[in-house]
């Protein structure tokens, strides 16, 4: 990751600037031509993900990375060309279900970092993901007739 990607952003939250949040990555969403002429930036630290959006209105959400139910990086022709990708992100948070990191630079290499900070998050605070053993019509997948 650039030196500029990690600290660049210089946000102010409550006295906390993104030097004291322990910042991993940071960007903004790029746009035409893989520039960042956007309004959209995202920003990863060990145990949170900050998406702030707006101009004259900002918005700034967060989920915790332990909430992260999964990750996914998609690549139009387009994005290849110039560089980025998106990273569609499913989660258990309330306010922030199924969300997108839309156009970042080394999106594969971003897609890594946050699983492992994922996973990591979710081994400390003992949070076990149970995918469900059901499938569609309700039964599951073990056949309890074979057990008598």
């Amino acid at each position: 990751m650039h030196e500029t990607e990690v600290l660049g952003l210089g946000l102010e939250r409550k006295g906390e600037d993104m030097a004291e949040r322990n910042v991993i990555w940071s960007d903004r969403k790029r746009t035409l031509f893989g520039l960042p002429l956007s309004f959209t930036k995202y920003t990863l630290t060990e145990d949170r993900l900050f998406v702030q959006t707006g101009f004259f209105t900002t918005v700034e959400d967060e989920v915790r990375l332990y909430r992260i139910l999964d990750v996914k990086l998609t690549r139009t022709l387009g994005q290849k060309i110039f560089g980025v990708g998106t990273i569609q992100v499913c989660s258990a948070d309330k306010s922030m279900a199924d969300f997108e990191i839309v156009s970042v630079k080394n999106a594969a290499e971003v897609k890594e970092r946050l699983s492992e900070l994922v996973e990591k998050n979710r081994v400390e605070k003992r949070v076990i993901n149970r995918e469900s053993m059901f499938d569609n019509d309700g039964d599951s997948d073990d056949d309890d007739e074979d057990l008598h």
